[in-house]
C-alpha cells in the first residue's frame, strides 16, 4: 500500500497563505489553450467541435502539484486578452502562486489544436507567430519568487526563441544560485522547432545542468539519434555526472528509473484512456510532489518505487478525461486507484 506524503512545512505567502519556501516548486514556461476535439479518432478538419482546455506542460505540472496538496508557483507570459486572463484565473483557482505572470499587449495567448487518435494519443497544431509566452524578457522575471524555489521545473519549448530563451537561462541560473534543485522535462514538440537537429541541440544545451530529468521512450530514441527507446543502454547514455534521477516514461506501461546506484522499472496503472494530453505532466507533478518534501528519496530504491507508483497513478487518471488541467487528479483519487479502492 502506498503511504506517499507531501511536504508541508510553511513561510512564503501563496494566495494569502504562508508556506515555507523549501516546499515550493516553481514552474517556468508556456501557458496556453488546448482545443481538443469532442470526438476522438478524427482529423482536425473532420472534428465537429472542440473543447477549450487550459494547458502548457510546465503550467500543468504546477496545477498538478497544487491539486495533490503541494505548493507551487508558475512563471510565464500570456497575452493581455480574454484567454490570458482566463488562464491566470485558473492558476489562482487551483492555488498556484501567479505573481510571476506577465501580460503582453502586442501578442496573443498561445493556442494549440490537438487531434486525438483512436488510441488517445495526440498530434498538435500550434498558433504561435509569435505568442506571448515567447516574448518573456529576463527583466520581467520575479527573481524573489525564483530564489524561494526548492525545485525549479521547466521544459524546452521556452528555449526555442528569444527573448524567452534568455529569460529561461536567467531564471535557471537564479534558481540554482538560490539552492533549488533543477527539474527538466524536455516535452519534445518537433513542429515548434526549425528542424529536428535544432530541437536536439536545443534540448541538450541545458541537459547537464538538471538534477532530475523526465523523458519519454520516444525522446530517448530522438536524443540518441535512433537508439532503442526501451533500452537501458540508450537511457544510460543520457546520464550526466550531476544527474540525480533520470525517469523514462512508457505511457500506460509505466516508467523506468536510473540513478548512479540502481535502475529498474515500475509497472503502469491500467485505466481506460480517453485523452493522453497532460498525462506526462501529471506524472511529473506526482513525482515532484514527493521529492520536494523528501530530497533524499531518489537514494532509497524502495521509497522511490513507491513514489513512482504514485506518479504512475497520477498519469493514469489524467488520461480518463479530455484536456490536461481539467483531468489532473487530487491525492485521494490517486491513492484510491493505486491501492485498489474504488474512488
Amino acid at each position: 500500500m502506498c503511504h506517499c506524503s507531501i511536504g508541508s512545512v510553511r513561510a512564503l505567502r501563496v494566495d494569502g497563505e504562508e508556506v515555507q519556501s523549501k516546499d515550493l516548486v516553481v514552474c517556468f514556461g508556456e501557458l496556453l489553450i488546448d482545443f481538443v476535439p469532442t470526438v476522438g479518432g478524427l482529423s482536425l478538419a473532420e472534428a465537429p467541435a472542440f473543447k477549450k482546455a487550459p494547458g502548457g506542460a510546465p503550467a500543468n505540472v504546477a496545477v498538478g502539484i497544487s491539486r495533490l496538496g503541494g505548493n507551487s508557483a508558475f512563471i510565464g507570459k500570456v497575452g493581455e486578452d480574454e484567454f490570458g486572463y482566463m488562464l491566470v484565473d485558473i492558476l489562482k483557482q487551483n492555488n498556484v502562486e501567479s505573481r510571476g505572470m506577465r501580460y503582453d499587449t502586442g501578442a496573443r495567448t498561445a493556442l494549440a489544436f490537438v487531434t486525438l487518435r483512436k488510441d488517445g494519443e495526440r498530434e498538435f497544431m500550434f498558433y504561435r507567430n509569435p505568442s506571448a509566452d515567447m516574448l518573456l524578457q529576463p527583466s520581467e522575471l520575479d527573481m524573489d519568487l525564483i530564489k524561494q524555489a526548492s525545485i525549479f521545473h521547466y521544459g524546452s519549448i521556452s528555449l526555442i526563441a528569444e527573448p524567452c530563451r534568455s529569460a529561461h537561462f536567467a531564471a535557471m541560473e537564479a534558481a540554482k544560485a538560490g539552492g533549488a534543485l533543477l527539474s527538466y522535462d524536455p516535452n519534445l514538440r518537433l513542429p515548434l522547432w526549425p528542424s529536428a537537429s535544432e530541437a536536439r541541440k536545443g534540448i541538450l544545451s541545458i541537459w547537464n545542468t538538471a538534477d532530475f530529468i523526465k523523458i519519454s521512450e520516444e525522446e530517448v530514441a530522438f536524443l540518441t539519434e535512433g537508439g532503442d527507446g526501451y533500452s537501458d543502454d540508450a537511457a544510460r547514455s543520457l546520464l550526466h555526472p550531476g544527474l540525480k534521477l533520470l525517469l523514462v516514461t512508457e505511457g500506460q506501461d509505466g516508467c523506468r528509473y536510473y540513478t548512479k546506484d540502481f535502475n529498474g522499472r515500475v509497472e503502469g496503472v491500467k485505466v481506460e484512456a480517453i485523452d493522453t494530453t497532460g498525462a506526462g505532466d501529471a506524472f511529473v507533478g506526482g513525482i515532484l510532489s514527493q521529492l520536494v518534501g523528501d530530497k533524499s528519496l531518489y537514494q532509497d530504491e524502495s521509497r522511490l518505487r513507491e513514489a513512482l507508483r504514485f506518479a504512475n497513478g497520477c498519469g493514469a487518471i489524467a488520461t480518463t478525461e479530455r484536456g490536461a488541467i481539467p483531468a489532473l487528479p487530487d491525492r485521494n483519487a490517486v491513492l484510491s486507484l493505486i491501492n485498489g479502492v474504488p474512488a
